[in-house]
């Protein structure tokens, strides 16, 4: 069923509520990203119609929706120890990421932390494959992050991943790990299944000791996981003893 606790709107109208002050606050007057409402970055009307995915039968593997018994995204044999999605990828959570990226509304990336969080939460309540809770905070020693190219961070001045995921770890109280680098790749969106597998081969390496370590991977967007299983097996490469990953929205 979706999510309707007054615990996950509540953490999302924290999080939406986070406005400018003063001068710039009357300049340029705080919109609701999907509406246009004003006076918060999600109303609580969008808030309230997010389109959330029910944990208990999602695919622990992969994500997506309605997988838990069979998958119709993938055959279980993704590299992550578990994925776990927030959102499905429309309406108000599309326009979330494209404002963050794209509209340099910098004040959603603890608005989608928050989304992310609310999930994890949910998440922690329902097995992966090897009989352990797809997320228990205790169990995870940092956070890393999908990062962005070198192309696309030059052109944004902001690796919005990282702004994210800096502040999910300061709303779960774990640590970061800024150990993945990307510095180059064609843009992925106009690109299939197995073209987004080619292009990101080899693309994403690690730069600093994760031997042991069980990580949790965040990024923005799941649409094929091709950017997801790159850096999982980037960071298994280099000794990491596990990771789970978490995405705000899921297409499928």
């Amino acid at each position: 069923m979706p999510i309707e606790a007054n615990g996950a709107l509540g953490r999302l109208s924290t999080g939406a509520s986070l406005l400018a002050s003063g001068a710039a606050e009357l300049l340029w007057p705080t919109r609701c990203v999907s509406c246009e409402m004003p006076g918060e970055l999600v109303c609580e009307q969008c808030r309230e119609n997010l389109p959330w995915i029910a944990q208990r039968w999602a695919c622990p593997d992969c994500g997506a929706p309605f997988g838990y018994l069979t998958c119709t995204e993938c055959t279980h044999e993704w590299e992550t120890r578990t994925t776990i999605c927030a959102l499905r990828f429309a309406g108000t959570a599309a326009r979330m990421v494209s404002c963050l990226k794209d509209a340099h509304e910098l004040r959603l990336a603890p608005v989608i932390a928050a989304a992310m969080a609310t999930a994890l939460d949910e998440a922690s309540a329902w097995p992966a494959r090897d009989g352990c809770a797809r997320f228990d905070p205790r169990a995870i020693d940092a956070v890393c992050f999908v990062p962005a190219t070198s192309a696309a961070f030059a052109r944004r001045g902001f690796d919005h991943m990282e702004l994210v995921s800096r502040a999910l770890c300061r709303e779960e109280g774990l640590s970061l790990a800024d150990v993945l680098v990307r510095p180059y790749s064609r843009d992925q969106r106009t690109l299939g299944r197995e073209e987004r597998a080619a292009n990101l081969a080899g693309t994403i390496s690690v730069c600093d000791d994760v031997s042991g370590l069980d990580l949790l991977l965040l990024d923005d967007v799941i649409t094929t996981g091709a950017s997801v299983r790159e850096a999982t097996r980037a960071l298994l490469a280099r000794g990491a003893a596990s990771v789970t990953a978490c995405a705000l929205a899921r297409v499928w």
